[in-house]
């Protein structure tokens, strides 16, 4: 990467990573290749041995994709960054290229399901062990870690019952046994939380949410130091090729010119809906980091400067009460994505936490009149209108 200039959020979010071709483009180049030529062969192999810069194979690097990555990095804080095809591609990638068989992972139980999917079955596949715990008690951190704890891995907040875990302590705790602490800091966002600041090693995002911003584009990105970079992910990424195209990356690279102006918006739009429902007789916990009544709000303003986007709430009467509501809504639509700039909402027991047994979801407080409500850019009055129409059906 080439040293950046340090400017401002948002003024890095439009020019940051920024190279552009001979012809002096204002928007940022599209380059849809596969591969690269060279002039000779000689020039070919020191570019294999990386004696000379520049790009080999798509697979590997791409011109586009580097401009999102190092935009990202610069947004982030971070040294260096990879991008993904996917935000599970970006999960996996993450805590997979450190691992081998004897190595143990020690997780928060609060994830979304794909992510506990990687933790829990996944990985002791190949002779990784996993440990999860309770991620909001330091105590369980703590005594969870074993000598052969390499990976510590948490989302704050969680998907779907926004916990929030004290992501400075448990990076002391995994530091304390040489440990690498991975943070999912998809519902934070960058613009919100600087998982690094904290003390963690890794960040991972799925770039499909806020970052595209409008349900267009899959991609993920893994963000860390360049040594860890390139110690662990960067070959794992080059020999098992869960690369993003060039296209998506481009996509995400526009998006990130207003990512700072959405996502603000979309927080302050959530924190009044979260109010509305809050008051309302026909609602039970509603869960939102922003409130006063979530039980680690406190750390919650600590770490984030907003409360995010993402409301969980319980409608009264259960599963059938929820799906009424949720049928009766007209401008929020049913969706199990997030961060788009369309309000969406999904019920987590019947979809992205359906693989878990009933016991599991009663353990993180999953109930059957549960609903993740990923709160959008449209006016909020019409959102609440919409919010209480449809619990008057409830």
């Amino acid at each position: 990467m080439t040293k950046p200039t340090k400017y401002r959020t948002r003024t890095s979010l439009v020019h940051g990573g920024t190279v552009r071709s001979q012809f002096g483009e204002t928007s940022e180049a599209m380059f849809l290749t596969s591969g690269y030529t060279y002039e000779t062969m000689e020039a070919a192999e020191r570019r294999f041995k990386n004696e000379e810069p520049g790009f080999v194979y798509s697979r590997f690097s791409n011109p586009t994709v580097r401009m999102f990555e190092e935009r990202m990095a610069l947004l982030e804080g971070a040294e260096d960054a990879r991008a993904t095809a996917s935000g599970m591609a970006a999960v996996t990638a993450a805590i997979m290229c450190q691992l081998r068989a004897g190595d143990h992972i020690l997780s928060s139980q609060a994830l979304f399901g794909s992510c506990r999917y990687i933790v829990e079955d996944l990985a002791p596949r190949y002779g990784i062990e996993s440990t999860l715990v309770d991620g909001r008690d330091l105590n369980a951190w703590k005594a969870g870690l074993r000598p052969n704890t390499k990976v510590v891995f948490l989302e704050s907040p969680s998907n779907p019952t926004l916990e929030v875990i004290d992501i400075a302590a448990v990076a002391e705790i995994a530091h304390s046994v040489g440990a690498k602490l991975v943070v999912d800091n998809v519902f934070a966002t960058p613009i919100l939380q600087k998982p690094l600041e904290l003390g963690a090693d890794v960040v991972v995002y799925s770039a499909t949410k806020h970052i595209d911003g409008q349900g267009r584009c899959l991609g993920g990105v893994v963000l860390s130091t360049k040594q860890w970079v390139d110690d662990n992910l960067a070959n794992y990424l080059r020999q098992t090729g869960p690369s993003i195209s060039p296209f998506n990356a481009w996509v995400m690279l526009k998006s990130l010119e207003t990512l700072d102006l959405r996502v603000r918006e979309h927080a302050r739009n959530a924190d009044a809906v979260a109010r509305f429902l809050e008051g309302h007789e026909k609602t039970g916990r509603v869960l939102y980091p922003g409130l006063k009544s979530h039980p680690q709000h406190d750390l919650a303003m600590k770490q984030m400067e907003m409360g995010g986007n993402i409301v969980a709430f319980e409608v009264n009467g259960g599963k059938e009460a929820a799906f009424r509501f949720a049928n009766a809504l007209k401008v929020i639509k049913i969706s199990n994505n997030l961060g788009d700039a369309k309000s969406l909402i999904t019920h987590p027991a019947t979809t992205t936490h359906q693989r878990l047994t009933q016991e599991q979801r009663a353990a993180l407080g999953i109930g059957e009149g549960m609903l993740r409500l990923s709160v959008g850019l449209e006016d909020v009055q019409d959102l609440i209108e919409d919010l209480g129409a449809a619990l008057g059906r409830a």
